[in-house]
């Protein structure tokens, strides 16, 4: 007999979860109400780029924790959100839930760490949290005991978690600005809650907190260097328009960029599954934050490492980005128009000219176009003048690269296996 019809013929009429009658004769409804509330759980689940932390990419089952993530205090491992009750969150209610997830304490009374983004987290409504919560006890449960005390002493105390929330973390659900529009509100939550672009994006204090008055202005991680995404001119999105921004965030690819590192996993993961409104109104509220604007004076075009990157350029770079630094549309990244590159902190142009790089591949742009390293090839003079000359070459202007610079880059990056 197949099982599922045994479970009707014992059960019947108790049947409550999914069920499609109600008695042996009269067919019930299904509770659409649960379904969209478990969709929309789905929705923000993909916002929120939770599978990113809480699924190892090694093949592990989706949200069954386990993952590495490093910090600058030690690497932290993803704890397992799947509804299984002895290893995941099978146990929880959804105040169990609400209360790791927009305050930052587990059902135990402890500490969680702002590894997990509850500082960020904090601004999304109750009922969106609890959607999360249905959604998260929907899929299946996987059994995956995950050990995530594995910070060095005194990190590992949890305890003074809370003194670091009272000095760090400021709780509060998002607060619309009624002189703004639906879309720039609509932007605004999804950027400062579910998307917590700020957990990469804004630089970090001594404690690794968020530095005020610094609000998405580019930080330093992973040996990466996520960027400025205000509407600055140089560093930002100054001359990207609404709808550069969008496609960007939904194919990883637009006429002036292509995502690698952390970021093409979040746009592979989160962003390219999001509604086109939701990616426009992200777009439109990251367009309204004023940057810093102010302009370095351009290293002089007859500097020597200006004429040697130009040589180095022309001979390595210029088949794929042009002599004219505008690459091709989707495909190569255009270095006259990238903010990335003329970043601050060069870290995430020497890693890519170091180790070479894999672009987001999404649906919609499934190719993911590579670059090669150039490490091999390439002294750290060599790379500091290529460097210096893309972030001041075709009118732009950035500080200059110095080889000191690109030997502790090269170091760096030669102990990590990521």
């Amino acid at each position: 007999m197949h099982k599922g019809f045994a479970t009707l013929l014992l059960f019947g009429p108790a049947l409550v979860a999914g069920a499609l009658c109600c008695s042996p004769t009269h067919a019930r409804t299904p509770d659409t109400q649960a379904f969209a509330q478990v969709e929309r759980g789905r929705y923000l689940v993909t916002a929120a780029d939770c599978a990113a932390c809480h699924t190892r990419p090694d093949g592990g089952a989706p949200f069954a924790g386990g993952r590495s993530i490093e910090t600058p205090f030690g690497n932290v491992v993803s704890a397992n959100i799947t509804p299984d009750r002895e290893s995941g969150i099978g146990a929880w209610t959804d105040d169990d839930f609400d209360n790791a997830v927009r305050k930052g304490i587990r059902p135990d009374g402890s500490r969680l760490y702002p590894a997990m983004p509850y500082t960020s987290y904090t601004k999304m409504t109750r009922e969106d949290v609890k959607a999360m919560h249905a959604y998260l006890s929907s899929i299946a449960p996987v059994h995956n005991v995950v050990h995530s005390d594995t910070l060095p002493f005194p990190f590992s105390i949890r305890s003074g978690m809370q003194v670091w929330d009272w000095l760090f973390f400021k709780s509060g659900t998002f607060q619309p600005d009624h002189t703004k529009s639906a879309a720039w509100n609509r932007g605004a939550y999804l950027v400062q809650g579910p998307g917590h672009c700020s957990a990469c994006h804004t630089p970090k204090n001594f404690a690794g907190a968020d530095k005020s008055g610094e609000f998405l202005e580019g930080a330093n991680l992973q040996a990466w260097f996520a960027p400025d995404i205000t509407n600055d001119n140089r560093r930002g999105l100054g001359h990207w328009s609404v709808a550069q921004i969008v496609k960007y965030l939904k194919t990883g690819h637009n006429a002036i960029s292509g995502a690698t590192g952390p970021m093409s996993e979040e746009i592979a993961v989160a962003s390219s599954h999001m509604s086109d409104n939701d990616l426009q109104a992200i777009a439109t509220y990251l367009k309204s934050i004023p940057g810093r604007n102010d302009r370095d004076k351009p290293v002089a075009k007859d500097d020597p490492q200006m004429k040697a990157g130009s040589a180095i350029y022309r001979d390595q770079c210029s088949a794929c980005h042009g002599l004219d630094g505008k690459g091709v549309a989707n495909l190569f990244p255009s270095l006259a128009n990238s903010s990335q590159a003329r970043s601050d902190d060069p870290s995430t142009l020497l890693r890519v000219i170091l180790r070479g790089a894999r672009s987001a591949a999404t649906d919609a742009e499934p190719t993911g176009p590579g670059m090669p390293s150039f490490a091999w090839q390439l002294n750290d003079d060599e790379i500091a003048a290529v460097a210096t000359y893309i972030r001041n070459a075709w009118g732009s202007t950035a500080p200059a690269v110095s080889a000191d610079t690109v030997e502790n880059s090269r170091k760096s990056l030669a102990k990590r296996t990521e």
